[in-house]
């Protein structure tokens, strides 16, 4: 094994972290993008509505 083999190896393995952690930052960005944009619609959703109590469709009859 030369010299320059080792170098070569050891340079592109040096690359590949680099490239690796590279990845892992932006999938978190993009996580970070999503969960913001997930919560934004949530917090635009109006608030429920409940329906009276004794109306139709308020009780379930689970006797019959």
């Amino acid at each position: 094994m030369d010299v320059s083999s080792i170098a070569a190896a050891a340079s592109a393995n040096a690359m590949a972290q680099v490239q690796q952690q590279t990845s892992v930052a932006v999938l978190k960005k993009a996580l970070d993008i999503q969960e913001q944009s997930a919560l934004q619609l949530l917090e635009a959703l109006p608030p429920p509505v409940s329906a009276p109590v004794g109306t139709m469709g308020g009780v379930i009859d689970t006797y019959a």
